[in-house]
């Protein structure tokens, strides 16, 4: 039996961490919905002349999260959209309802899908693959803005 070699990585890479910058990014969202904050994230990575490390993204709130998800086809987000209504819809009966009833399911997609991302940033730009981009979800119905923080780590130029 003749094991085929399907793996391959790159030799490791070090470098020193003498960066840390930070921005606060705000972000009007037009309601439930993919806001695409990928070129945000690439401008920040340039404006603090990163070169390699890691960029995290926090979003600071309870009713909307982020994501990377496919940028190619519209039809994913739309069924992404889909996905997230079915696994917390509306009218599941939630004992928290003060602020509606799109609040309470907010709250469940945020916890499914998350607050934070980690990028990592090689030679200066973002390290996503061809079809990647980085998302803010809105769950709720109406209008919102939204705070995400972005923060680098690592060496600059």
């Amino acid at each position: 039996m003749t094991t085929e070699k399907r793996l391959a990585r790159s030799a490791p890479s070090s470098v020193q961490a003498t960066t840390i910058a930070s921005s606060l990014l705000t972000v009007q969202t037009p309601g439930r919905g993919f806001t695409d904050l990928t070129s945000e994230a690439a401008k920040f990575i340039a404006d603090v002349l990163a070169r390699d490390g890691a960029l995290t993204l926090f979003i600071r709130h309870t009713s909307a999260s982020l994501t990377i998800q496919e940028n190619a086809d519209p039809s994913v987000l739309v069924d992404l959209a889909t996905a997230l209504s079915r696994l917390a819809p509306e009218n599941a009966g939630w004992t928290h309802d003060t602020e509606g009833p799109d609040d309470m399911p907010a709250h469940v997609k945020t916890m499914l899908t998350g607050t934070s991302l980690h990028v990592p940033v090689l030679n200066g730009r973002l390290a996503l693959g061809t079809w990647q981009a980085i998302y803010l979800i809105e769950h709720r119905r109406r209008p919102h803005r939204r705070e995400v923080v972005l923060q680098f780590v690592g060496s600059n130029q």
